[in-house]
């Protein structure tokens, strides 16, 4: 945030001085690509009942990065590593057909448990100033380079590929699993891959919003377009949507306040999952209004 930045009352004079910085303009470009990856790989997360895991690879993005802080090295390095890793484990050791959903939750718990403490072991062994503690948690668009805007986009090309490819028996493992699964579609395999997929996208996001706030585009979105819509298509093109437009105005919220832009774009998701609510309250009270009146004139 420049130390002359200010709100004025043309929107357009306030958005052409966020974008006469470079690092404006890198951190919507990076904002943008986040969002976009966050929303389609959250959107399954939220359909096949997967938060909790994708919590806790979000929380492993915190040891990872603080070790590659101590190691003296990319902080990227660390939230792919850690995430992804969290990521393979969950997906390697639960589920085995016995245990279930709750061996899935109880090992879930137990990797987030062990992460955390990771990222406090990684912080005290560094004997110096850790003064991007904060934004590992809570995240930070300063900084952003063209080089990392390079990073993301490819790792987002890659994911989202692999997406397009596994997207209709993936959707249709996280409907109905038993039936998948008696048709053939190799829901396991499916299970695994995108979990690892979901690690790398948590260590993009990361980046962002922090490790802390991650669920902000990883599940807002994806949460709020399938309470306007239960047609897949169409929930999956709103999801996208509310992601971008949390994302371009908690960057520009961050950039005239003081406040991080983790904290703005979970304000603004939630703002958007509230309204979803309000508009699904109305929705159904409409159409129980009409029911009544249907119900009054035929027994009239």
């Amino acid at each position: 945030m420049s130390a002359d930045s200010g709100l004025s009352w043309n929107p357009l004079t306030d958005i052409n001085q966020m974008w006469q910085l470079d690092s404006m303009v890198n951190a919507y470009r990076a904002g943008t690509i986040v969002a976009i990856l966050a929303a389609v790989v959250g959107w399954f997360m939220v359909l096949r009942r997967q938060t909790f895991a994708g919590h806790t690879v979000a929380l492993a993005g915190f040891p990872g990065a603080a070790a590659a802080v101590f190691l003296g090295v990319s902080a990227s390095w660390g939230y792919f590593g850690f995430c992804v890793g969290a990521g393979a484990v969950i997906a390697a050791l639960a589920r085995n057909g016995k245990g279930g959903l709750a061996e899935e939750s109880a090992l879930t718990g137990i990797v987030q448990s062990f992460t955390l403490a990771c990222g406090m072991l990684f912080v005290a062994l560094y004997k110096g100033f850790l003064n991007g503690v904060n934004s590992l948690l809570f995240g930070s668009f300063l900084g952003v380079t063209p080089g990392d805007i390079a990073v993301l986009a490819v790792v987002a090309v890659v994911v989202l590929a692999a997406m397009a490819l596994i997207g209709r028996p993936l959707l249709f493992a996280s409907v109905d699993p038993a039936v998948a699964a008696a048709r053939g579609v190799p829901t396991r395999a499916l299970g695994v891959l995108f979990l690892v997929l979901l690690g790398a996208t948590t260590a993009e996001v990361s980046q962002i919003t922090g490790s802390l706030l991650v669920f902000a585009l990883l599940v807002m979105p994806a949460a709020t377009a399938q309470r306007f819509t239960a047609r897949p298509a169409l929930s999956l093109i709103l999801s996208v949507v509310f992601g971008l437009v949390v994302t371009w105005f908690g960057l520009g919220a961050a950039y005239f306040s003081p406040y991080p832009i983790g904290f703005w774009i979970t304000t603004f998701a939630f703002g958007c999952y509230l309204l979803a609510n309000v508009y699904g309250f109305v929705t159904r009270w409409r159409g129980t209004g009409r029911r009544h009146v249907v119900e009054v004139l035929g027994a009239s």
